[in-house]
């Protein structure tokens, strides 16, 4: 608590309209106006916690009555006086003031300091305001009131005792006996607190350490009291009639408390336990009926156990629902398992027990047709669906089958599960399992959880609205597992048909690109969806692509033109991909270069194929003549050019070379790429597998002053290593066959080696590489160069015999984007070729590798140079 403060002969006043702050009192403010904003900022902001202010109260003009005397600052001081007093009171602010008149200023005050101050900025107008936490210290009395830029200042001087007056004081026997009947009603009074509330021991440790005259002052300001019995109160600097009053405050106060408290207790007493059920009903429907839940047709539990009825659960099912349904009858809705067990409920009457979509009747031929039109090629995989239907024609309740799709982004793995749902005539629901760490999203929570929520299967079915549809778990090969659970091990008990006889009779279709636990793995029907050749993916642009885009952004083939032959040359130098994104990616930009050439026409172009006015010269000078219309015939010989400016319809846009690299930039892609890296000895061209497909990967080796030592760069894996090992390990015994060097001489004598694979930035690891790195480590020793138009794959033994790879398929169709003429394959992968398109077949010459001396004499220029008269 303050103690006695030194106060400056001048004060800035801060005035409070129809309040008081008493000494001891704490009160917050917003300053918000101009004045008290500049008045808070120079005498407390500044000043940090050494400024002081005055509290001055001001009386409203429209009151007739006056405590004390009164101050009258003429008609230029109280204009601005009354705009302080409009900004300082926030709670109090006057309701169209007339600036013109007097105000009245109270002639005592108290001096406060700042306990707390926060500065903010309103926006959008950027006006500064303060809010600030003031305790009173003591009473002063006003001599000369003046002002300084926007706010007042006052001449003070001080009403405290000092420490002499106040000994004498204490002495007074009067005074004596007002302090003990003070403090004897303060205790009551906290005493009764303290019963109904609990609460009183900060108050009661106030009674014994502050000032009795300070704490009548303190208690006061805690009552609501009216503005004249707060004036009194500030008035009173007789320390007895300060305590007389404030003992006279404190007892009507709790007075007041006793009568209220008699009358609930009388009122109480009187209520009987239905008159009190009546009463809280009631009040509970009024309370109802103010938030706007009051429904008097039905009530919320009855309709939830109509809408249980209607649902169409099976037995078992529907006994456990019951149950349910009769415990949360007897809970309140207070309790805290009550909403758990509403949600269940709901949840339980929601799902589509009985509901199924209406299935059309099967017919292969119109099914076939359908995923035809809907994609281009992928032949396996229709052939698997149409053998799925054929089942299901002769044995309707044959169980669904699992199938995993597996393939590089953009081949149509998501889109083809919707058409096979349109096939089936039944409603299609994907759920993207991409992230998901916790089994709970698989399985659901435990109801004993707040915010428990079913497995995302089910939410899928509640949201579906039907109990067979065609469900795609999409990004399955994307979650991963924590503390909380495995979801790859919960899907388990979901997909094994003998695990759970739930999901019967449907079509899951998963959407796989990183490899799946095996365990998973083995419940789901695998179906690869290897990339597209350039020629499937022309048909695909002009089929599929080419409409879609021209819709989406507004146009059709009357704006945009695109020919086969541009098709082929963004899919040759702009695109090297598996599937088709990068394509649509790149067809969008040209379409948005259109759109940007139709909306910038001056003239009005249709839009849609609804007929328009058409205005020429000569039809307005023959609708002014009034002449009757006549039809004109217009021959074939006329430009087209010509005819679009007599109507007033601009060509379309046909898109050329110059096109192409003004909105898609410089190709990306060359045909020449490969030939260029080869044309140094020690380069060779490899082909792998990786997450998108097949891919293009060159080898490079290089030779160097060392001690023998092999380095390898390219963020390699420790298989690939070990492969490269290998290989210089079967170079090194074979040098003397392959006239590398003589038998006296080491290979590596005197030099390392370095092995390079390009795009270090991306991982690389695999067995296939075993015959690209001894053709690149036989390049670099003989300093003979690879045929730049041929690529390799297989994995080598240390005798040098050419073990089989996988992803064959993927591997000869990237060979055939790259442009590659022959490809070198292991002699036991040529049951892969089956797989191999036709067409890119036609297109390479496949050459199959039994040993290692197969693919060296294949992999150079006239075969291997050295053959003669060498062992091989």
């Amino acid at each position: 608590m303050a103690e006695s403060v030194d106060l400056p002969s001048r004060l800035a006043i801060l005035p409070f309209r129809n309040k008081v702050l008493l000494p001891g009192a704490i009160i917050r403010i917003r300053c918000t106006s101009p004045s008290s904003v500049k008045l808070v900022e120079q005498e407390l902001w500044q000043r940090e916690e050494k400024g002081l202010i005055g509290i001055l109260p001001v009386r409203d003009t429209a009151e007739v009555t006056t405590v004390g005397p009164l101050l009258s600052q003429g008609t230029e001081s109280g204009e601005r006086s009354s705009k302080i007093q409009v900004a300082t009171s926030e709670s109090n602010k006057p309701d169209g003031k007339n600036q013109q008149e007097v105000i009245h200023w109270h002639t005592r005050g108290v001096a406060a300091r700042a306990l707390h101050l926060s500065r903010g900025v309103e926006k959008p107008s950027g006006r500064v305001t303060y809010i600030v936490v003031l305790e009173g210290l003591c009473r002063f009395n006003v001599q000369e009131l003046s002002t300084r830029g926007t706010y007042y200042t006052a001449r003070i001087s001080s009403l405290d005792m000092n420490k002499t007056e106040m000994e004498q004081v204490e002495q007074d026997p009067e005074f004596i006996a007002l302090s003990r009947q003070f403090k004897a009603t303060a205790m009551e009074l906290i005493s009764v607190l303290e019963q109904k509330q609990k609460t009183g021991g900060r108050t009661k440790v106030l009674l014994e350490t502050v000032p009795v005259h300070k704490l009548a002052d303190i208690f006061v300001a805690s009552f609501e009291i009216s503005f004249e019995e707060q004036l009194s109160m500030l008035d009173s600097v007789d320390l007895k009639v300060r305590l007389s009053k404030a003992t006279e405050l404190v007892d009507r106060h709790l007075q007041s408390i006793r009568v209220a408290e008699k009358i609930t207790q009388k009122v109480e007493g009187q209520l009987s336990k239905s008159q009190k059920e009546f009463l809280l009903r009631q009040q509970m429907r009024a309370i109802k009926e103010e938030l706007g839940d009051n429904d008097d047709d039905e009530d919320d539990v009855a309709a939830l156990e109509r809408k249980m009825q209607n649902a169409g659960m099976p037995p078992n099912i529907w006994k456990h629902a019951q149950r349910e349904l009769r415990r949360l009858k007897k809970m309140q809705p207070q309790q805290p398992g009550y909403n758990s067990s509403r949600v269940y409920l709901e949840l339980l009457a929601d799902l589509p027990w009985q509901k199924v979509s209406e299935e059309v009747e099967l017919d292969l031929r119109a099914a076939k047709e359908h995923l035809d039109s809907d994609h281009y090629g992928l032949v396996k995989v229709k052939q698997r669906i149409i053998e799925y239907l054929a089942v299901r024609k002769l044995k309707p309740d044959a169980r669904g089958p699992v199938l995993c799709f597996v393939g590089p982004p953009g081949v149509g793995k998501t889109s083809l599960a919707s058409s096979i749902a349109s096939a089936l005539g039944r409603k299609f629901v994907r759920i993207s399992l991409g992230g998901v760490k916790d089994e709970a999203d698989i399985r659901g929570h435990r109801r004993t959880y707040i915010g428990s929520m079913p497995g995302r299967l089910i939410e899928g079915l509640k949201r579906v609205g039907v109990s067979n549809p065609v469900m795609l778990l999409d990004e399955i090969d994307k979650t991963g597992s924590d503390v909380r659970g495995d979801p790859a091990s919960a899907l388990l008990e979901v997909l094994d048909p003998e695990q759970n006889q739930t999901f019967n009779d449907q079509y899951p279709i998963f959407f796989r690109v990183q490899p799946i636990p095996p365990p998973l793995l083995d419940r789901m029907e695998v179906i690869e969806l290897p990339g597209y050749t350039p020629e499937e993916k022309l048909k695909i642009t002009m089929r599929h692509l080419i409409p879609r885009v021209l819709d989406q952004h507004g146009l059709s083939s009357e704006f945009l033109e695109i020919s086969e032959a541009m098709v082929k040359l963004v899919i040759q130098r702009y695109t090297r991909e598996a599937g088709v994104r990068n394509l649509e990616r790149n067809l969008a930009a040209l379409a948005r270069a259109a759109a940007v050439r139709v909306a910038e026409q001056e003239q009005a172009i249709p839009l849609s194929k609804d007929m328009h006015r058409l205005s020429t010269p000569l039809l307005d000078s023959r609708l002014a003549d009034g002449s009757e219309m006549e039809m004109e015939v217009i021959p074939m010989g006329v430009n087209n050019q010509e005819l679009s400016n007599t109507f007033g319809v601009a060509p379309p846009l046909v898109v050329d070379e110059d096109m192409l690299d003004k909105v898609l930039g410089p190709p990306r892609y060359d045909d020449r790429e490969t030939a260029e890296r080869v044309a140094t000895p020690g380069v060779s061209v490899g082909l792998v597998w990786t997450a998108f497909g097949g891919e293009v990967q060159f080898v490079e080796a290089t030779a160097m002053a060392g001690k023998g030592d092999l380095h390898l760069t390219g963020q390699l894996g420790d298989v690939i290593k070990e492969s490269a090992q290998i290989a210089l390990t079967w170079v090194r015994a074979r040098a003397a066959d392959l006239k590398l060097a003589t038998e006296e001489i080491n290979l590596l004598q005197g030099r390392d080696i370095h092995i390079h694979f390009p795009a270090g930035a991306v991982p690389k690891d695999g067995p296939s590489a075993g015959v690209t790195l001894v053709t690149s480590l036989v390049s670099l020793f003989s300093q003979k160069r690879v045929r730049a138009d041929t690529a390799m794959t297989g994995e080598m033994t240390l005798r040098g015999l050419i073990l089989p790879v996988g992803g064959i398929k993927d591997k000869v169709l990237a060979a055939h984007r790259y442009g590659i003429k022959r490809v070198i394959l292991p002699e036991r992968n040529l049951k892969d070729l089956v797989e191999v398109p036709s067409a890119v077949l036609a297109s390479l010459e496949i050459l199959l590798a039994k040993r290692m001396e197969d693919v060296l004499e294949q992999a150079f220029e006239g075969g291997c140079p050295w053959r003669q008269g060498s062992k091989l």
